[in-house]
């Protein structure tokens, strides 16, 4: 015969979850670091203890085991404090450590899973864009066309554009001369029937800067449109994107539009793990 549960059982069971315990002093010391993090710069003793809200002596103690292991170091003609050499080391391995592909599938699953079409993921290859991972969305149908290993164009991709605006000229350059000489311009101020000039490029790149997020219709695949979000890693270089596409009509590919703000939030969530740090945040 099972034995009933007791009471402490039952309270367990019912009980909400809660948060997971942390220690706290970890975390007031990590709001220490993040403070002299975000100055950019070697801080007085006063000015750490102002931006955190915490009392000077308080600080001071954070401050000086920071200073035993390295992660914190006191410059001697100032007295102020800066991220000492192990706090470099812990970036570095953190970046080594970085993995896209990872980071990256779980959360175009949840892309996927919300919009119901399929998600790309996209990095430079010697190529030029190459598809490296994809998830089915319960909407989408199979994209045979599209699949893991295909390089895309460019002009005629919505990853292409990402990387045309955010890449340096050097990288894209070639690919580019060789699609201009034969891809007829969307909606760039081209005339229907001739190459892609210059001034095309120039407002594809100022778009996809702007918004932050890149778009394509109809190019890649008749009655298809297509919406792709960079990444960037520590440096603010971007590494890949993650690409969503659907019929035209069934995506609402608008730049301001829900779905374009989710892939862009995922995108910068992804970022953010690499270290990357939003310019547009820091300025707040």
């Amino acid at each position: 015969m099972a034995r009933p549960a007791g009471k402490a059982e039952k309270n367990s069971e019912q009980a909400p979850a809660t948060a997971r315990r942390g220690i706290q002093s970890i975390e007031v010391g990590f709001r220490i670091l993040d403070v002299i993090r975000k100055t950019g710069r070697p801080m007085p003793l006063k000015e750490i203890a102002d931006a955190c809200a915490l009392t000077v002596p308080n600080v001071h103690y954070y401050l000086v085991s920071f200073q035993k292991v390295g992660v914190v170091q006191q410059h001697a003609d100032t007295g102020h404090y800066g991220l000492g050499p192990y706090a470099l080391r812990l970036g570095l391995a953190a970046l080594e450590q970085f993995d896209v592909f990872t980071t990256a599938r779980p959360i175009m699953a949840e892309v996927a899973a919300a919009t119901g079409h399929t998600v790309f993921l996209g990095v430079w290859g010697n190529k030029g864009p190459t598809i490296v991972y994809r998830v089915e969305g319960s909407r989408s149908r199979p994209l045979l066309e599209l699949r893991v290993g295909t390089v895309m164009p460019l002009l005629s991709s919505a990853l292409g554009r990402n990387f045309l605006a955010h890449l340096p000229d050097a990288l894209t350059r070639e690919l580019l001369e060789q699609e201009m000489a034969s891809s007829v311009p969307e909606s760039h101020g081209g005339t229907a029937g001739n190459a892609y000039t210059m001034a095309d490029v120039q407002a594809i790149r100022d778009e996809v800067r702007k918004h932050h997020i890149s778009r394509c219709r109809h190019a890649l695949l008749p009655h298809f449109t297509s919406l792709s979000a960079p990444i960037f890693d520590m440096l603010g270089e971007m590494k890949a994107a993650i690409t969503l596409m659907g019929p035209v009509g069934a995506v609402d590919d608008d730049l301001e539009s829900a779905t374009a703000r989710l892939l862009s939030e995922k995108a910068r969530s992804i970022s953010a793990t690499a270290g990357w740090v939003d310019p547009e945040a820091a300025a707040i």
